[in-house]
């Protein structure tokens, strides 16, 4: 077989049908909210849906725009790849939500903000405010164009399917509803994209369980394989995968995507109170642990799948982003639509992500660089928020052609902020020009024994069995070959956010001291206070509980004591 990519099946109308009532459905909404708050010309309503959402469907919005396109294809390579220690990521789900829900959130109730960049001048100056700014543009927007671009190059390989009318249906529509409908589309679209996303996932995982045997055999397989490799405690910084690079080095990576992601942030300000927006933190964690179990299950039914015979080595897909939407073709071509379903999936995440960026960009621009240098009424303001909405579709969809020419989709005070960006993005570089070794990566085993090249179609992926002792791609080989001394050797990706803050923080702090202001007092309002916290709230309802039960002895006891009980028209019951 040659090297390139072969396409595994096509779609026929059913799978079509389904991807276009995605769209369909999608723009509706935005139409809907148009004409529902057709009376409403407030920049307020249109960007942040007047703080006045529930707790459930802002939950599932925030759920929906953390599984991206990149989530749905490149979780399940992944664990095929490297394992299913990527579940421990479960781990900083949970305690990035419990640090976001104490820590950030009343701070951004009490302010009243909308941008959370007006904090940066709050606490420091404009100049920070600013810069922070144009770092979220620049990133947003970088990471939009990877959004669009990553899937519809993925499946462009796979199906017979046009790349860039992908990027441009999927750009234009999601800057429809999100010029029409505002905030409240957004939101309410992701709702029923969770579905979509949801059905196409289950979809894949059912049919493999059902062609494999059922999922004994896919846990078996995967344990034949190494894949089941949730024992790994090694301290190693420079290890890509261990409990400790996913469990504490992403947790930091998920507080700041929870806590200073103008994208994500903007969800949960809009709810109606501290309260719903607290709910809809924890609702949102469970979604996202239940997604993660989902992909980490579907990338151990590809290795199932393909545990003789690898395409990505055997040379039918040219990157292991392409596994997913490979198996589907492989596998799901004989049920009309279900290919169209799971592709509608991809790119309901591909259009969740884009729209809240878009959102979140329109809110930024407005609320650090207009609102600030103008005095426009709040008419030209519900204007310009809709102009800026489909300024940046027109910059996203830009960007996408950008992204084509980057590289896999997984890795993808003032003084501090400039400090921290420094060695993230030289940190960044770095590994990008000097990649970890396969030492610290440790891809697991993928062989092409099983392949049967009979035809040049399709594979036969039940010719033989299991190898005893199974080959290994080119780049595992390397694994068997001593380090370099001088090979520079750079930390797990999960630890790149965390290198970065902590060079944030600690030339913050040597500034302060060397330019005297050390001394300076900081408003309370911007400080987390003791009343903020849960665990005060839980221990203050304990305390008078307690206090209550012991006040109600005492009297009980004083009245048994000093006034008696043996006159019936008086005792302490009347006290």
């Amino acid at each position: 077989m040659s090297g390139d990519s072969q396409v595994a099946g096509s779609f026929v109308t059913a799978d079509y049908v389904v991807f276009a009532l995605t769209l369909v459905v999608s723009a509706a909404v935005g139409f809907y909210f148009a004409w529902a708050s057709r009376g409403q010309q407030s920049s307020r309503d249109f960007l942040t849906a007047g703080r006045k959402l529930t707790a459930l469907p802002v939950s599932m919005s925030m759920t929906t725009t953390y599984m991206s396109s990149i989530t749905v294809l490149s979780n399940p390579a992944e664990v095929y790849r490297f394992g299913a220690i990527f579940a421990y990521l479960s781990v900083s789900y949970v305690l990035s939500t419990v640090v976001v829900s104490e820590v950030f959130l009343p701070i951004y109730y009490r302010l009243g903000i909308n941008s959370i960049y007006e904090y940066l001048e709050l606490r420091f100056n404009k100049a920070t405010r600013l810069l922070g700014t144009v770092l979220c543009i620049l990133n947003i927007t970088l990471f939009s164009g990877i959004v669009i671009y990553g899937p519809a190059l993925a499946f462009s390989q796979i199906v017979d399917l046009d790349l860039w009318g992908g990027i441009f249906l999927t750009g234009i529509v999601c800057t429809l509803y999100c010029t029409l409908g505002g905030l409240k589309a957004v939101v309410w679209t992701d709702v029923f994209q969770l579905g979509i996303m949801l059905a196409g996932y289950l979809a894949v995982i059912i049919k493999a369980v059902i062609l494999q045997g059922g999922v004994p055999t896919i846990i078996s397989d995967a344990q034949q394989g190494g894949r089941l490799n949730f024992i790994d405690f090694d301290i190693n910084p420079l290890r890509r995968h261990t409990f400790w690079t996913i469990a504490f080095g992403a947790t930091f990576n998920w507080i700041a995507v929870n806590g200073t992601n103008q994208t994500m942030v903007q969800r949960f300000i809009c709810c109606k109170s501290i309260t719903h927006a607290r709910v809809a933190l924890y609702i949102n964690m469970l979604g996202l642990c239940t997604f993660l179990t989902g992909s980490v299950f579907a990338g151990l039914c590809l290795y199932s799948v393909y545990r003789d015979c690898d395409p990505w080595t055997a040379g039918l897909i040219s990157a292991p982003d392409q596994l997913m939407p490979y198996l589907v073709m492989d596998i799901m071509t004989g049920y009309p639509g279900l290919p169209g379903l799971f592709f509608a999936a991809v790119c309901s995440g591909s259009l969740s992500t884009v729209s809240s960026s878009i959102n979140a960009l329109a809110v930024v621009t407005l609320e650090d660089m207009i609102k600030p240098y103008t005095n426009m009424s709040e008419k030209h303001l519900f204007w310009m928020s809709k102009g800026l909405s489909v300024f940046y579709g027109v910059i996203c969809i830009s960007m996408a052609g950008l992204a084509s020419g980057l590289g896999g989709m997984m890795q993808g005070g003032f003084s501090s902020l400039v400090s921290g960006l420094l060695v993230s993005c030289g940190l960044s570089i770095a590994s990008v020009i000097y990649p970890p070794s396969p030492a610290m990566t440790r891809p697991l085993s993928l062989t092409i024994d099983g392949c049967n090249f009979t035809t040049t179609d399709s594979l036969n992926w039940t010719s033989t069995a299991l190898p005893t002792q199974p080959t290994f791609i080119t780049a595992t080989t390397a694994t068997l070959q001593p380090l370099q001394a001088d090979y520079w050797q750079a930390p797990s990706y999960l630890y790149i956010g965390i290198i970065g803050a902590a060079t944030s923080v600690i030339v913050g702090l040597i500034v302060t001291l060397l330019t005297g202001g050390l001394g300076t007092r900081v408003e309370s309002r911007l400080t987390l206070l003791k009343e903020d916290t849960t665990l005060y709230h839980i221990f203050t309802f304990i305390k008078d509980r307690v206090m209550r039960r012991a006040g109600k002895q005492d009297l009980m006891e004083y009245g048994e004591e000093k006034a008696g009980n043996t006159n019936p028209s008086f005792f302490d019951t009347n006290l």
